[in-house]
């Protein structure tokens, strides 16, 4: 049996983080669970993935993190989006609407 879920396409969970987090500061629990809720449980991402992709979006200078306490008391790493990050958000927006455009015009495209 498949996963009903949607699998990430390469590149997509960066652009997702983005997004969510040019709403507010979050940690990373909330950034998955947003993503979750805003998707209608299509997209879930797993803390395997998502980690890795804060850590990789702040080397990259697109996020920022600081330590704070979550809404039951408990210690966690908040993220929010950097100056650069909104200006790379805008880039891959413009990106992801021009792909999926391109796509949509492949597979609307009647069988010969």
């Amino acid at each position: 049996m498949s996963d009903p879920t949607l699998d990430l396409l390469r590149g997509t969970l960066d652009l997702l983080v983005l997004r969510t987090l040019s709403q507010q500061a979050m940690h990373g629990y909330d950034v998955a669970r947003s993503i979750r809720e805003r998707t209608k449980d299509e997209i879930l991402v797993e803390e395997g993935a998502l980690y890795p992709a804060l850590h990789r979006l702040e080397r990259r200078g697109l996020v920022a993190s600081t330590w704070g306490f979550s809404n039951n008391n408990r210690r966690a790493k908040y993220y929010r989006l950097t100056v650069r990050g909104r200006n790379q958000l805008r880039e891959d927006i413009s990106h992801w609407e021009r792909y999926t455009r391109a796509v949509a015009r492949v597979l609307a495209q009647r069988e010969a």
